[in-house]
């Protein structure tokens, strides 16, 4: 039995259904996440896990213990918010000492525990500061740092790294996935971003309007999206049609075709024509956008320096290998 498994969750405001029939499963240690787009029941969903939020029907089972019916101070659940919810009035590791205060542990443990916990995060120095003396990275680490000392069974993340600026949230997230990994902590985390989703996740479950579209390990859901919306909100896919793909590889399709930009590739002979009608610079990639027979297609190459840059309007040939024409609903 998996160490966390959701079955045929459901939930609903009124006449507003938020999700239904959501099954899903985490193993000890792994870290899930559940990705979509904002309004597709993700972060309720999350609530729900956490007991702060009644499901309608459906199982919550946790190390075996269905706690589908217990209040969240008995789940042994620890959750993380994007607002990082932390007492101004206190500081750092009174902030991060809050839980075990709760539960009455003897002061010195809890010194202990709190230095550990800041070690963790990288905090040592911060301890006597208070929330509005750090940035929204370290206010960030201080609610992990909180969530990680009460030792939870389950880590839940909602959108916690949303609010910061890029390279706080390339930073940041690598750190939780390291301390996650360290500590073996089974987690499950909220994000629409893509990229957060597929460099961070030993799972991911893709939703939409409420329901499950995909599930599997990062690379399955980028190589083999299972439809037209899982390949247009996972790696920035080329999309035809089944008569645009038809004209273009000389072969029959009965759906849409997608392709990833980095599996076309430039400048092969025996391909087919296309001219450059723009680009835009993703760092160390190149994104085309080249006009085709077909339609208008992206083409990630790498950026060599300036000088590998090409021009638009230059005539170009392209090649896409067969194994990496995906037809999908």
């Amino acid at each position: 039995m998996s160490y966390l498994a959701v079955k045929g969750l459901h939930k609903r405001y009124g006449a507003n259904t938020l999700f239904t029939d959501i099954e899903f499963h985490a193993e000890q240690g792994e870290l899930v996440t559940l990705l979509g787009p904002s309004g597709c029941g993700k972060s309720t969903l999350l609530r729900c896990l956490a007991g702060l939020t009644e499901v309608d029907r459906g199982a919550i089972v946790l190390a075996g213990q269905d706690i589908t019916q217990l209040p969240p101070q008995r789940r042994g659940i620890a959750m993380v918010f994007q607002s990082y919810a932390l007492f101004p009035n206190m500081t750092v590791a009174q902030n991060v000492a809050f839980g075990l205060r709760m539960q009455r542990l003897a002061r010195d443990e809890i010194g202990q525990r709190v230095g550990e916990a800041l070690t963790l995060v990288e905090l040592q120095g911060f301890a006597e500061r208070y929330p509005h003396q750090l940035s929204g990275g370290q206010c960030q680490r201080v609610a992990l740092a909180r969530s990680l000392i009460v030792r939870p069974r389950l880590l839940l993340l909602d959108e916690p790294l949303s609010a910061l600026d890029a390279r706080i949230r390339r930073h940041l997230r690598e750190q939780i996935r390291a301390i996650q990994q360290e500590l073996g902590l089974t987690t499950v985390f909220v994000t629409h971003d893509q990229e957060e989703a597929l460099t961070l996740s030993d799972r991911i479950v893709l939703m939409r309007e409420g329901r499950i579209v995909q599930s599997g390990d990062a690379e399955t859901l980028y190589t083999a999206p299972v439809d037209a919306f899982a390949a247009g909100f996972i790696g920035n896919y080329n999309l035809l049609s089944a008569d645009q793909a038809s004209r273009l590889f000389g072969q029959t399709f009965q759906g849409q075709v997608a392709i990833r930009p980095e599996a076309i590739r430039l400048g092969v002979a025996g391909g087919f024509n296309g001219r450059i009608v723009g680009h835009s610079l993703l760092g160390n990639v190149i994104r085309y956008r080249i006009a085709t027979e077909a339609g208008e297609l992206n083409v990630d190459v790498l950026n060599h320096g300036p000088t590998a840059l090409q021009p638009n309007g230059t005539a170009v040939t392209l090649a896409v290998d067969s194994d990496s024409l995906r037809e999908v609903a």
